[in-house]
């Protein structure tokens, strides 16, 4: 009977240390959950999510590059948390700092509240706050970008390819941020339209918000039906029914005749393929404006992975080391030119761009 109850103890002992090796690799698996290192990195989008071919998208692809260069995963070093709806800026804030997440970026001036709460909930763990900036509190950087400048440069370019002497800029929701892109696009057809004796009109109008794609689609309707063939939208994803009007247009026209699109925030000449009327393959995305989310993103996950995050501070990019920039395209030789001189008269502080 000892013999055997020993046994039975011994085997029991066995079973009991095998569950509990179990129990924590499986734990070691999630990998969401037990983040805990510095370099770990959390992103939490705005109602436009992840894949909006814009301003999420940018960020994003600032993480993946950080995550190749350290040898991180998604979901086991970083991870993005998708809003829905505003209603889902705190919750994803929470369950990021919950699931271990070091450093956290806020995307976009919409999430600014539920930064400023998280980080004083979370006083050890690193936030950011992207186009806004928050002040007061250690453990915040914020970052906002010159994007009036990278649209001045759109606006060159704009009045280099018109051949209508008409265009327009569509705007998401009416803020300081936009109105940033507006004011640059604005001074930037203003001068080149002067440097070659030209009157350019310029249309403006505005969504109300960053989503609606039927309503972006029939703003561009307008201004296409009212001449303007180049327009600069910076709406987010609802950016997506310019493009589509654009593409609708352009199937019925001669290629030489057709209207164009600058597009924002990311390289969008993918969104301007389409097939002529004649079955060619063309291109109506004149050039992108681009907001260096991910080289923001990058540079501050690298900055939190070195014990150096710039907390308290704000950090501004702008065309100087391409914190913002603009796609060569489809302009024209002539109109990259003017593109090219123009950014260097901007950096050198030649020409001073209107933030609104």
């Amino acid at each position: 009977m000892g013999k055997k109850f020993t046994k039975f103890l011994s085997l029991g002992f066995l079973m009991a240390s095998f569950t509990l090796v179990l129990n924590a690799c499986s734990g070691k698996k999630q990998g969401t959950s037990n983040q805990n290192k510095k370099d770990s990195i959390a992103l939490i989008t705005d109602s436009n999510g992840i894949n909006d071919q814009s301003f999420n998208q940018a960020a994003w692809a600032g993480f993946k590059d950080y995550g190749k260069e350290h040898n991180l995963k998604q979901g086991k070093g970083y991870q993005y948390f998708q809003s829905s709806s505003a209603t889902d800026y705190t919750p994803n804030f929470n369950q990021a700092a919950k699931s271990g997440y070091q450093t956290i970026f806020g995307i976009g001036y919409m999430l600014k509240d539920s930064v400023k709460a998280a980080a004083k909930k979370n006083p050890k763990k690193n936030f950011v706050i992207v186009d806004d900036v928050i002040t007061g509190q250690k453990n915040v950087a914020s970052v906002t970008f010159k994007s009036n400048e990278s649209s001045y440069l759109g606006g060159v370019a704009a009045a280099y390819s018109t051949k209508t002497n008409k265009v327009g800029f569509i705007g998401g929701a009416k803020s300081a941020i936009i109105d940033t892109f507006e004011a640059g696009f604005k001074q930037g057809v203003k001068d080149a339209a002067k440097a070659q004796h030209k009157k350019i009109n310029v249309s403006v109008q505005y969504i109300g918000n960053f989503t609606s794609n039927d309503k972006a689609k029939s703003i561009a309707q307008s201004m296409y039906a009212n001449k303007c063939d180049v327009v600069f939208q910076a709406a987010g994803s609802a950016g997506s029914g310019v493009f589509q009007e654009a593409k609708a247009l352009n199937q019925t026209k001669p290629e030489s005749n057709k209207v164009w699109v600058i597009g924002v925030d990311v390289d969008q000449q993918n969104l301007g393929n389409y097939k002529t009327k004649d079955g060619k393959k063309a291109n109506f995305t004149l050039t992108s404006v681009l907001k260096g989310l991910n080289v923001a993103t990058k540079s501050l996950a690298d900055d939190a992975a070195k014990g150096k995050f710039p907390g308290g501070k704000h950090l501004v990019y702008s065309l100087k080391g391409n914190g913002v920039s603009i796609t060569k395209g489809n302009l024209t030789p002539k109109a990259w030119l003017a593109v090219e001189k123009a950014k260097q008269q901007i950096v050198s502080g030649k020409i001073t761009v209107a933030q609104n």
